[in-house]
């Protein structure tokens, strides 16, 4: 009875959280679903995810957030392009409302929809793609995806502190 209440509970607890309509997301958008393609979009988010951190680490609002990230828009292009230049690959990086599809993550349902965004297109843009919400920074959490009560603790924390 303990376990099936504990399920019960974990279960509706993650079904709640809704993630504000206030956030930004990422995502990174492989050439194509080739193997050596989608270890490239491994290695761009890689670079992306260091420079995200260094930028916004000290971010303690939106506003504050969005503005670092715009003002740093260049510098993460010049990264990631010096980067694929060995592979001769050509990327484009947006930020703006970007269409995400629906996703099923940890138990917590993302709409699909339009949302401000920074999306990086390799190639043609037609793989397999990796994404997470930049803000509140639930990108922080990937470590947490084995532990689905710990991860939806840790988010309805975020959200609390940042809204």
């Amino acid at each position: 009875m303990i376990i099936i209440t504990y399920i019960i509970i974990g279960n509706s607890i993650s079904k709640r959280i809704i993630i504000p309509s206030e956030s930004i997301r990422v995502r990174v958008i492989a050439n194509s679903n080739s193997d050596y393609d989608q270890v490239i979009k491994k290695e761009v988010k890689d670079i992306l995810n260091k420079d995200l951190v260094n930028i916004l680490k000290d971010a303690s609002n939106i506003t504050i957030f969005r503005n670092d990230l715009v003002n740093n828009l260049g510098m993460i292009e010049d990264n990631i392009e010096q980067f694929l230049t060995i592979y001769n690959l050509p990327v484009d990086v947006n930020y703006g409302l970007n269409y995400f599809p629906k996703k099923i993550f940890n138990g917590i349902e993302y709409n699909a929809g339009y949302y401000e965004s920074l999306v990086v297109t390799l190639g043609n843009g037609l793989g397999d793609n990796w994404w997470c919400v930049l803000f509140p920074p639930l990108c922080l959490l990937e470590a947490e995806e084995s532990d689905n009560v710990q991860y939806t603790t840790l988010v309805s924390e975020l959200i609390n502190k940042y809204f």
